[in-house]
């Protein structure tokens, strides 16, 4: 159980948090949201002891192990396999002392230790996380220094997963990760058997991987039960509450200034009007939370062209003589909206940049309509800005015939303020800088937008507003990311970049989801021998298996109710005062009671149903 209570914290006499609270059950699987700047990063940094705090203290279990991805993974002559390895250092200590140990009791010691920590499977746990993160067997025995920085940042990312420590901080782990690696690692969080704490502005990982949100707000922490999407309709009706007393409130303070204005120097109303400027200074100001504002992109619209913008016969592409796309045959229109899936090192990038004119067609046949104009976004140029500038003076570079004032109103339509206008780059936080990147882009009035990975530094309130700015935007979509909520928001046509070549998708994205979460299940060994025919079922049997069924399913539900109210019971502060002892482990224990008992009427409710459909398949 990790207890937060009111801890502070101020950067540069800044207040990120005053007097903040939270209790997070042991196991419980918690997303940590909240805008931009205030303080998540922060939050994992004091939990793990790296800042001291000015005021309130943070409490875990003794020995409870604290684990995050490394900021620097070491580019070393060592495997994937050997680093991850080596991220279990009680295995890799002992396994090193048995190598050298003599005497007869250590080692019995030693080797019984390490059946206890199931040393010998471990090299197969890591095998198998690091191939859910994209690194086949061939690459899981290459040194890390063959790796760049994001694929190194895998690694890391499978290191701590494979050292399984008591309390798991994950900082945005998916912006390194390309869709497959982020769908694999939604399925792992949700399974993970201890404490999660994972700073995400994916509203798909919030919803499918944990179950509670820890909000950072008004230097406040607050814990609401449940996926992101209940947590945003339970924040939307507290601050339609909070607005609501806040309006009735400023409509009663406006009625009595008015007779205080208006009989003040009346004598015979003086006394009134005092009493009145009395009960104006004790109300109290309701403090409604901060709405989250949809900071809209306003991407300039393009005169509309004759179809098809973009045609593609027996395209052939790659990088100097190496091939990595050919058998291309593709139309895009000015209309369309296209997601591009695949594995990363597939073509992605490279279908890309070919779209984008920055790399030559090898053989085949493009033709583009004459006045095409394209915009680019890549997550690498957002690196590329100039750290020294400020984003007015990237304007003036581009636009030097412009007049100040539409400079700053075009940073303004991309939700850049005045004294970001006027900040240098290197200054601005990431999502300042996706957002001047995303300006540059479509700064021409683009036909055709190509977006590789564009929401790895913007909040869900900025993703949202793109997905609004990309429906009303009236060019063609070219879209890479690992946000399974834009894809679904924007898409509308799937293309596959596989062994090779493009080819349209006809499943939607949740069969490609269930596709490559099932892809490296083991196949069955032999093939099974053809059942015999089921003599046929009487209407009695019938009757008696839907009962069956409807039983089953009752009993589900209940449970379920059970497992949420023991949710609830759990996460209440009050549970965890002092002086109630024994409480949290009877309730502890009750929680895990429900939960075994709801698996195993799951499962028994699974094989009522398949089998009902057998039976009424005959």
């Amino acid at each position: 159980m990790l207890r937060i209570e009111n801890i502070t914290y101020s950067v540069e006499g800044r207040p990120l948090m005053e007097g903040a609270s939270a209790t997070i059950p042991t196991g419980h699987k918690v997303g940590v949201v909240g805008r931009n700047g205030t303080g998540k990063s922060t939050l994992f940094r004091i939990i793990r002891g790296e800042l001291a705090l000015e005021g309130g203290s943070i409490s875990l279990p003794n020995q409870a192990r604290i684990g995050g991805i490394a900021q620097e993974v070491p580019s070393s002559a060592d495997s994937l396999l050997d680093t991850v390895l080596a991220a279990d250092t009680e295995r890799a200590a002992l396994m090193a002392e048995s190598e050298t140990a003599t005497d007869g009791t250590r080692i019995a010691e030693i080797q019984t230790r390490l059946a206890d920590i199931d040393a010998w499977s471990a090299e197969a746990r890591a095998a198998s996380i690091l191939k859910g993160l994209g690194f086949d067997d061939v690459d899981q025995l290459r040194p890390c220094s063959d790796f760049s920085g994001g694929w190194r940042m895998r690694v890391a990312l499978a290191a701590v997963l494979f050292s399984e420590p008591d309390l798991l901080l994950l900082d945005e782990p998916t912006n390194y990760l390309d869709l497959e690696g982020a769908l694999w690692l939604e399925s792992y969080i949700a399974k993970y058997p201890h404490t999660v704490l994972i700073v995400s502005h994916d509203r798909g990982l919030l919803n499918r991987a944990v179950g509670a949100i820890l909000h950072l707000e008004d230097r406040k922490l607050t814990l609401y039960q449940g996926t992101y999407d209940t947590f945003a309709q339970t924040r939307a009706a507290r601050i339609a509450a909070a607005q609501s007393e806040a309006q009735k409130q400023d409509a009663r303070r406006a009625h009595l200034q008015n007779f205080v204005d208006r009989f003040r120097a009346k004598a015979s109303k003086a006394k009134q009007a005092q009493s009145r400027l009395k009960m104006i200074e004790k109300m109290k100001p309701i403090s409604t939370p901060q709405e989250a504002a949809m900071r809209a992109f306003s991407f300039p619209e393009p005169e509309e062209m004759s179809p098809p913008i973009i045609h593609l016969e027996g395209g052939t592409t790659g990088y100097g003589d190496v091939e990595i796309l050919s058998r291309l045959n593709l139309r895009i229109d000015q209309d369309d909206r296209i997601a591009l899936l695949g594995k990363n090192g597939q073509g992605k990038s490279t279908l890309s940049k070919l779209l984008a004119d920055r790399l030559p067609l090898i053989s085949g046949k493009m033709v583009r309509s004459s006045k095409l104009r394209i915009g680019y976004f890549a997550q690498h140029q957002v690196d590329e800005l100039y750290v020294d500038e400020t984003p007015i003076e990237h304007l003036r570079r581009l636009r030097p015939n412009e007049a100040p004032g539409k400079w700053r109103m075009r940073l303004a339509g991309f939700g850049l303020r005045a004294d970001q206008a006027d900040t240098a780059v290197g200054r601005l936080s990431g999502g300042q800088k996706a957002r001047l990147s995303l300006l540059l882009a479509t700064i021409d009035a683009p036909h055709m937008l190509i977006l590789d990975e564009p929401t790895n530094h913007l909040d869900i309130e900025s993703r949202e507003a793109l997905v609004d700015a990309l429906t009303a935007y009236s060019g063609a979509v070219i879209l890479v990311s690992h946000d399974m909520h834009l894809l679904s928001m924007v898409a509308d046509r799937l293309w596959l970049v596989s062994g090779g070549t493009v080819s349209p998708y006809d499943g939607d994205l949740d069969s490609y989801r269930d596709m490559l979460l099932s892809r490296d299940k083991p196949a069955s060994k032999s093939a099974p021998k053809p059942a015999k025919k089921p003599k046929r079922v009487t209407r009695d049997q019938l009757l008696e298996l839907r009962a069956e069924v409807r039983k089953s399913e009752g009993r589900v539900q209940k449970l379920s109710e059970m497992r949420e109210k023991l949710d609830e019971k759990l996460a209440d502060p009050e549970l965890y005062e002092k002086g109630k002892v024994g409480g949290v482990e009877v309730w502890q224990k009750k929680h895990a009671e429900c939960i075994e008992a709801l698996e195993r009427a799951e499962a028994m409710w699974m094989k009522a149903l398949e089998k009902l459909e057998v039976a009424e398949a005959q």
